[in-house]
């Protein structure tokens, strides 16, 4: 394992657009995740207001709370990330650099492990980021009162894992498939952004579908990673929220996680990669 995961720090450490992507991800996910209390200030300071309420009051800095808002937000720049595994795997395909690692006694089978545990080193590594911004926000705007709730509802963070995780790897076999990284970044894209929240938009949505087809809309991959953290921001205007892990979507999210990697060992053995 841990030759694995060097042989990926080597190809890596010296490739600018690993490093500027990194950068571009960490810097985005930190300043969106921390300017929230800057952004109601900036309300106030513009005569903005809740039904007479100032905004700079809203505790979504507060554990627990402050974990499952920070993972919620963050939750939606894991594109960066997934944009990452995608280039450094066209690359591979593109230089032959793959088929080389096979040369030198590198197996297939050691090849998708050590793409799997680097997706797993990026996947831990944003989730440490968040906690980090979660502990320093957190420490500089929360009420006093709250500090003792501190390590309460951390399991939204296994949740961001989990999320950021599957979605890596969702990337992986894409690129797998396809192996052409620019078509698989446009598509990628266009099908988390677009086209499947249109569709199960309409499935939930359109008001002449049987009831019997509008179950299926929480199945679709995108779907259910996202659904592992549920928006939590209604609970400032007192809308009852799900503020848990669900393991019952856990579970959904899982499946797609089984399926994901049996199609890419299924890959492994019947394409020439």
């Amino acid at each position: 394992m841990k030759r694995l995961l060097q042989l990926e720090w080597l190809k890596l450490r010296h490739y600018r657009p690993f490093w500027i992507l990194m950068g571009l991800y960490a810097l985005i996910t930190v300043v969106i995740c921390s300017s929230g209390m800057r952004f109601f200030e900036f309300l106030k300071s513009e005569g903005a207001d809740f039904r007479g309420l100032d905004p700079t009051i809203i505790p979504i800095y507060d554990f627990p709370d402050i974990w499952q808002n920070l993972t919620y937000v963050a939750s939606f720049f894991k594109i960066f990330p997934a944009f990452l595994v995608i280039i450094s795997v066209a690359n591979e395909f593109n230089y032959r650099i793959l088929r080389q690692n096979i040369i030198d006694g590198l197996s297939k089978k050691e090849w998708i492990l050590s793409k799997l545990l680097f997706i797993a080193a990026l996947s831990l590594a944003s989730t440490l980021l968040v906690f980090l911004i979660g502990i320093v926000t957190g420490s500089i705007y929360a009420h006093s009162d709250a500090m003792g709730s501190i390590f309460q509802s951390t399991s939204f963070l296994g949740a961001y894992f989990l999320d950021v995780f599957v979605y890596l790897v969702f990337a992986f076999m894409l690129i797998l498939i396809i192996r052409k990284g620019a078509i698989v970044i446009v598509g990628l894209f266009m099908y988390t952004y677009m086209l499947e929240p249109f569709v199960t938009l309409f499935i939930s949505q359109y008001p002449h579908l049987p009831d019997k087809y509008r179950v299926i809309a929480p199945f679709f991959p995108v779907k259910a990673i996202h659904n592992l953290i549920h928006v939590p921001f209604s609970r400032y205007v007192f809308m009852e929220i799900q503020d848990y892990v669900s393991l019952k979507e856990v579970a959904i999210v899982l499946v797609w996680l089984g399926i994901f990697i049996w199609i890419i060992f299924w890959l492994l053995r019947r394409k020439d990669l």
